[in-house]
């Protein structure tokens, strides 16, 4: 009994559609995790990472490592302002808006605060921060209260390195 054969032809137009239709399904759900992935770390959290010893030993407590810890940020705190004397907060630099910084809420607006140079009122609207690790801080002894509306969000954990992983606050 004779074998038939048989032959798939492959036209080269449709090969190449295939191709473009694969190429644009992944460019789409790429963009489309990509823009779901900017709207959860404007609006709900995002990881960042510590850089520097002057939040130490809250983070990076091993001075001269090279494994910096990162924390997550919540934002819901933004919808209110809910913030409270204790809670380590990232913000923008009052004098270099791009530059970030993560720093203890130890003053909230109305309540004095006692500096090295004199006693200081913060203003409502502002708070006072500063590093747990003075000694190595940019923080309000430098820059004076902070706006409130320069808070990027509240640290509510460490989640890098898994050994250091821990809640804040």
């Amino acid at each position: 009994m004779p074998v038939a054969e048989h032959h798939i032809l492959v036209d080269k137009p449709s090969l190449d559609m295939g191709i473009q239709n694969l190429i644009w399904q992944v460019t789409k759900k790429a963009f489309t995790g990509g823009i779901i992935g900017i709207t959860i770390s404007d609006r709900f959290c995002s990881v960042v990472p510590v850089r520097g010893d002057s939040m130490s030993p809250t983070f990076n407590p091993q001075r001269n490592s090279y494994l910096d810890d990162y924390v997550l940020v919540e934002k819901f705190c933004l919808n209110d302002y809910k913030f409270a004397r204790g809670d380590v907060v990232v913000f923008s630099s009052p004098t270099h808006f791009k530059d970030r910084y993560i720093k203890r809420i130890v003053g909230m607006p109305g309540e004095w605060i006692s500096s090295s140079r004199d006693v200081i009122r913060v203003p409502e609207g502002h708070c006072w921060v500063e590093g747990d690790n003075k000694a190595s801080s940019l923080d309000s002894r430098t820059f004076g209260p902070i706006p409130l509306g320069l808070i990027r969000g509240r640290v509510s954990g460490v989640v890098w390195p898994p050994q250091r992983v821990s809640k804040i606050g």
